[in-house]
């Protein structure tokens, strides 16, 4: 069984149990190149799920955060066409995906359903991970929270 969980953006925070206790989790950019169309970072993207799926997999299921504001057209248009490319890419695949609320995966990670990004952080930290960044710390706990949700189950 693996399990993908990933706070979509730009600066994508990425995270995969793939054991039981076996958790890898980092953060990757998709930038574009001054002479490529916007197009290349959603074909790196797949590339790299496929990448993910290939090393790790096969997968089970990819929770992503589910995030209903956006504080810019710009993030509102990159998380979009991120979750476009994911849904996709799983339904392709028979991959099943969820979305988790942020709320509810702030308040399983913090007790507050409106933690702040170093929060996050700590909270992660607190739990015996080293996250890269704000955006590593979200999947991570967005995994924790499933990981939890199953094991309980």
């Amino acid at each position: 069984m693996t399990v993908l969980a990933l706070d979509l953006g730009a600066k994508l925070g990425w995270a995969v149990w793939f054991g039981p206790d076996d958790i890898l989790h980092g953060t990757t950019e998709f930038r574009v190149g001054r002479h490529e169309s916007a197009g290349h970072r959603w074909i790196r993207f797949r590339t790299w799920l496929q990448e993910i799926a290939d090393g790790h997999g096969p997968l089970e299921c990819v929770y992503y955060e589910e995030v209903r504001a956006h504080k810019g057209v710009d993030a509102a248009h990159m998380y979009g066409g991120f979750l476009a490319q994911l849904q996709g890419w799983c339904v392709k695949k028979g991959v099943e995906y969820c979305g988790i609320p942020v709320a509810t995966i702030k308040r399983a990670a913090t007790g507050k359903g409106n933690a702040n990004k170093a929060a996050m952080i700590e909270a992660m930290r607190a739990r015996g991970f080293s996250p890269e960044t704000d955006n590593d710390a979200d999947a991570l706990a967005l995994l924790l929270c499933v990981k939890a949700e199953r094991e309980a189950a």
